[in-house]
């Protein structure tokens, strides 16, 4: 009796090894996911800021819209997240809230198409994404 419990345990221990593993290599896309987000945001803030009225606009708007799709549905047929995915996402996603609002209206009421201004400020609203990718990818 003591031997099968012995390789019962064995085996439960293997296959949560086997499971940890699993998760651990199914959660890399999120440093992409991430990575991608950080830049397609950038590029948002650089459209909107530098390019002229009302092409910045559409065109920034148009490649952020087909980025957040395409990442939403990237994201939704991914099989698994890694534990408090939606804490740290929701983190991500507020703290780039708060930069682009930052970024954005001083830029627009005082400083339209001047680089100076627009080439740090998508930098800054990058920042989100790209330090989530880099403790992504540390975890």
């Amino acid at each position: 009796m003591a031997e099968y419990a012995s390789q019962e345990a064995a085996a439960a221990l293997d296959r949560a090894r086997k499971l940890s593993s699993t998760v651990r290599d199914g959660t890399r896309w999120y440093v992409g996911y991430q990575l991608i987000y950080g830049c397609a945001s950038a590029v948002l803030v650089l459209c909107i800021g530098l390019l002229g009225r009302p092409y910045g606009l559409a065109i920034g708007i148009g490649l952020w819209c087909t980025t957040v799709t395409g990442l939403s549905v990237y994201a939704a047929r991914q099989r698994v997240a890694r534990r408090g995915f939606g804490w740290r996402h929701g983190i991500m996603i507020a703290s780039w809230v708060l930069l682009y609002g930052a970024v954005l209206f001083p830029g627009t009421m005082w400083f339209p198409g001047a680089p100076a201004w627009w080439v740090p400020g998508a930098l800054v609203v990058a920042l989100p994404g790209l330090i989530g990718a880099y403790l992504e990818a540390r975890r």
